[in-house]
């Protein structure tokens, strides 16, 4: 999940609902910045939360490779989970510096970008070969339209894998967006359902699925 801030009236626990409950990118910004250091206990464990598992393999098995840049990387689960899998060198972005504080410490990252998304990304001295991305793509978070961002700071062929929250995938406007992009400025495009959570997730969220975007930069 990537970075936000709270609402006037909105609860001031960071937790999964708040997470949903995200409109602005200042929401993001103080929600994050609240939950930084346990978010890893109360959600990634909490909710045996697995998306970030599914876009680092599904990147690593169409044969990525760096440099790929984590976007919305949180506390850095998603860059761990390709550290393993022989994935690097990996950069880490988020709206929240609270969340890429914590990603850092693990020793990952080549480098952290504070950034918004849905703005041009701070110029790089090498194209990206990759994109991957395990929450940022969802309700009250962040749009399609920040792909076009993510491809212009690619490289031509650079692979994506981005998690999409399905529930939101035709209503946000994905679905029109991949649509669109496919006439050019990408090809290969799959969609992969997967779980974003494990067996051990009793909320009312626990059956909730994500599309899987794997993808190349035409």
């Amino acid at each position: 999940v990537n970075s936000c801030p709270f609402h006037a009236g909105m609860s001031t626990k960071p937790d999964l609902s708040a997470a949903y409950s995200l409109k602005t990118a200042e929401d993001s910004v103080r929600l994050y910045a609240d939950w930084a250091e346990s978010y890893e206990d109360d959600f990634v464990a909490a909710e045996d939360y697995r998306m970030h598992l599914h876009a680092a393999a599904a990147f690593a098995q169409a044969g990525g490779e760096g440099p790929v840049l984590d976007v919305g990387a949180g506390t850095g689960v998603c860059g761990a989970a390709l550290a393993a899998l022989g994935i690097g060198p990996i950069d880490a972005t988020d709206i929240s510096s609270a969340m890429l504080a914590q990603a850092m410490k693990k020793g990952v990252y080549r480098r952290a970008v504070e950034a918004d998304i849905n703005k041009p990304l701070p110029a790089t001295d090498t194209p990206y070969a990759g994109m991957v991305s395990s929450g940022t793509f969802t309700t009250g978070h962040v749009g399609p339209d920040a792909i076009d961002t993510l491809l212009d700071a690619c490289r031509p062929g650079a692979l994506f894998s981005l998690g999409v929250n399905a529930r939101h995938f035709a209503s946000a406007g994905f679905e029109a967006k991949f649509q669109a992009l496919m006439q050019g400025k990408i090809t290969d495009l799959t969609l992969t359902e997967v779980n974003i959570y494990g067996p051990r997730n009793i909320s009312d969220h626990k059956d909730d699925k994500a599309l899987i975007a794997l993808f190349r930069k035409a």
